[in-house]
């Protein structure tokens, strides 16, 4: 019980508080600016297929998918898949997460680094949240700090992918906005909003890689020793 109970664990808390505060400022500013539409009245969809044809990008799939802000693109299938929200709308935010996800299809085409390190990582990552914390509390539980510092150390690689994760983001984001710019997709006010929009979505990133770091901090806490 003294692990679950003790003072560090405040700092699970201020994670998953940061990690609320982040999640619920994208809702809202998507939210807000889903029912600003941009003036050529471009689908998210058309505004999908008009960047991937520009950027030579012919074999994705455009796909709808459930759910509100589902929306990803998946490197292994070639498709990218936008929300219900999403696909059909002629939104600014519609259009600016549309584009975000073009921006990691594009990504995929160019060869940038940062995204083949998040693919390498992933069964890394979850490998070791699998199985680090079984490690961790039988480490605890038997009195062998040794043992549960191996499971801190594998927790360690799902910071990895977070920090990984980041620059592959907000590089997408970065991406997207200088061609919806570029090719005149939004103008004025209307990329003002979309890049409000995809401000937030990255901010969610940056929560979630406090979030996790406060968590191993947590774990490094607790297995450094009784000494200490």
């Amino acid at each position: 019980m003294w692990y679950w109970w003790d003072g560090t664990y405040i700092l699970v808390i201020i994670g998953a508080i940061i990690s609320a505060i982040a999640s619920a400022n994208v809702n809202r500013t998507f939210k807000r600016y889903q029912t600003v539409y941009n003036a050529r009245r471009i689908t998210a969809q058309d505004c999908a297929m008009m960047i991937m044809q520009g950027a030579g990008i012919n074999d994705v799939r455009i796909e709808r998918v459930s759910g509100n802000l589902t929306d990803h693109y998946s490197p292994n299938e070639k498709v990218l898949r936008l929300s219900d929200s999403v696909y059909g709308s002629t939104s600014v935010a519609a259009l600016g997460v549309a584009a975000h996800e073009c921006g990691h299809a594009i990504q995929h085409k160019v060869g940038y680094l940062p995204l083949k390190l998040r693919a390498v990582s992933v069964p890394i990552a979850n490998f070791g949240s699998m199985i680090s914390w079984p490690i961790i509390i039988l480490g605890i539980v038997l009195g062998q700090l040794g043992l549960a510092r191996i499971g801190v150390l594998l927790f360690g690689f799902v910071v990895l992918f977070q920090l990984i994760t980041l620059p592959v983001e907000i590089n997408a984001s970065r991406r997207a906005l200088a061609i919806l710019q570029g090719r005149q997709i939004l103008f004025g006010p209307e990329m003002d909003a979309a890049t409000k929009v995809l401000k937030a979505a990255a901010l969610t990133y940056v929560a979630a890689l406090f979030a996790v770091i406060l968590q191993l901090l947590r774990l490094v806490i607790l297995t450094r020793g009784s000494d200490d």
